[in-house]
């Protein structure tokens, strides 16, 4: 059973830029594809970011391209989504979620095990 933490969520103004972690208790993490989620109040959950197991591939929403950068460091078990140019329709809690899954549907929630609590992210003037 594999937990994860996610941490740097904050306040920051439109155009900012934060950097969230996802902390794993188990160095199985390494075996596991990483993604991102936002859920907004009242909205689904929204597919942000994903990365292969060994890091080596990335996949991102159209609406985040070019502005998030998701990593990982498997010897620290954490991954990471570095994110600029925040928008005020940005504002979410932000998950992190882990599983075997590695395909094309990498944007679906259900196919991922593990997942975070979350972080909350807050863009505002």
């Amino acid at each position: 059973q594999v937990q994860l933490v996610e941490s740097g969520g904050g306040v920051v103004q439109p155009g900012g830029s934060l950097r969230l972690a996802c902390a794993a208790s188990e160095r199985t993490f390494s075996n596991y594809a990483v993604a991102w989620f936002r859920q907004a109040p009242g909205k689904e959950r929204e597919f942000v970011a994903a990365i292969s197991a060994s890091g080596e591939t990335t996949v991102y929403a159209d609406s985040v391209k070019g502005r998030f950068t998701i990593s990982r460091d498997n010897a620290e078990s954490t991954a990471y989504l570095q994110m600029s140019g925040l928008k005020l329709e940005e504002t979410a809690e932000y998950y992190c979620a882990a599983g075997d899954y590695w395909g094309r549907a990498y944007y679906l929630p259900t196919l991922y095990t593990y997942w975070g609590r979350g972080t909350q992210v807050t863009v505002s003037s």
